[in-house]
């Protein structure tokens, strides 16, 4: 093995629960299960993979949470029914035989909905027409539509999903679970000012804006109880607003991240474009950020590949976990080709077309027989 970053290899704890490195898979979405939700075929296979490459954690791609509005594109996973829990478990089973952790991303997709067979319609904080077209490579067209404004209890409805989530999330196996408050999907629907025009006590502040958030984690918190992990997910830029910056800057930052720790929350995954760069202007990063004001564990994503940045991160304690996206579907065993110094895969947006499914990645190697075994997932 290199000694040349042995960092990357120390294990760690988030909450009571033992890492065995420091390398996590970051959620992505893969459009591959079947069309109730339940896993599909080539889905095992996919996250197991991870597992025998090395990874200490894995993060799954966000499940549904309810069978109201939280779908968000055709053959997404769920987590709504015991049925969707069942699938699960003979996949956490195996991860956990190859000595790796894996946590189920809890997701809502609210406005950004584009499938639901439980709904005509989508809903959101507020009715505005989000921005930017549906994405193509989840099987999306043309722009999105005009949500539905959420009543107070479509919210209390939707953050009850997340708790009766995480609940089948134990029950299938998985080591925690993370909610997503990222990327322009429901929560930070609410948390951004320009989707979120509401003057009930959900809209207008910051604090305000931030409730559905405190609201989610108290209710996940108080049925997992204290010894099962439970992160939540931030980022600035969204799946269609990739300029996005919060309006308030580091003090906005600052209660944010606070307000996580307060409400129970074991770590947060930061995702930003470029990993290290500035939050806002002259300030630290947004993984820096949440370490300085949670006091919480932080996993950061953005844009690693090579192990020397990885590594440099955690040595500047940026963060303490480092999750790996397009570089993982290129090289589904990074960790153990960086302990024996092998060459690295560079991702090829072709294994996503025409769709993200892992049916197109499959075609996508077979068509590239000169892609390494570690590729053709």
């Amino acid at each position: 093995m290199t000694t040349k970053y042995r960092n990357l290899f120390n294990d760690t704890k988030i909450g009571k629960l033992y890492i065995p490195n420091r390398l996590a898979v970051a959620p992505m979405t893969r459009v591959s299960a079947e069309p109730d939700g339940r896993v599909g075929p080539l889905m095992g296979e996919y996250y197991e993979k991870f597992a025998s490459g090395g990874f200490g954690l894995i993060i799954t791609e966000g499940l549904y949470t309810d069978k109201l509005f939280s779908q968000g594109c055709r053959n997404q996973p769920g987590m709504a029914s015991l049925s969707h829990a069942e699938s699960w478990k003979p996949i956490t089973n195996d991860i956990h035989a190859l000595g790796a952790r894996v946590f189920a991303q809890l997701m809502h997709a609210g406005a950004l909905s584009q499938h639901n067979p439980c709904a005509n319609r989508t809903a959101g904080p507020s009715d505005i027409r989000p921005l930017g077209i549906q994405m193509p490579f989840y099987h999306g067209e043309g722009p999105y539509p005009i949500p539905e404004a959420m009543t107070q209890q479509d919210i209390s409805q939707a953050v009850e999903g997340f708790a009766k989530a995480a609940h089948l999330a134990q029950l299938a196996g998985f080591d925690g679970v993370e909610i997503h408050g990222a990327n322009g999907y429901l929560l930070d629907q609410f948390l951004t000012a320009y989707t979120n025009k509401r003057q009930d006590c959900f809209g207008g502040s910051l604090n305000n804006r931030l409730r559905i958030y405190k609201e989610t984690l108290k209710a996940v918190r108080k049925t997992v109880g204290d010894g099962f992990t439970v992160g939540i997910r931030f980022s600035q830029k969204k799946v269609n607003d990739t300029n996005h910056i919060w309006d308030e800057g580091e003090s906005g930052a600052a209660k944010v991240f606070e307000l996580v720790r307060q409400y129970g929350a074991d770590y947060i995954h930061t995702t930003e474009p470029e990993i290290s760069a500035p939050a806002f202007e002259g300030t630290e990063s947004l993984s820096q950020l949440a370490k300085k004001y949670s006091g919480l564990p932080v996993i950061a994503n953005g844009g690693v590949t090579e192990p020397e940045q990885a590594s440099q991160v955690l040595e500047s304690n940026q963060a303490d976990i480092i999750s790996l996206g397009k570089t993982a579907l290129a090289n589904q065993d990074w960790p153990c080709a960086v302990k024996k110094n092998r060459l690295l895969k560079k991702f090829n947006f072709g294994m996503l077309s025409p769709h993200a499914n892992l049916e197109c990645a499959r075609s996508y190697c077979q068509e590239n027989p000169s892609l390494s075994v570690s590729d053709k997932s």
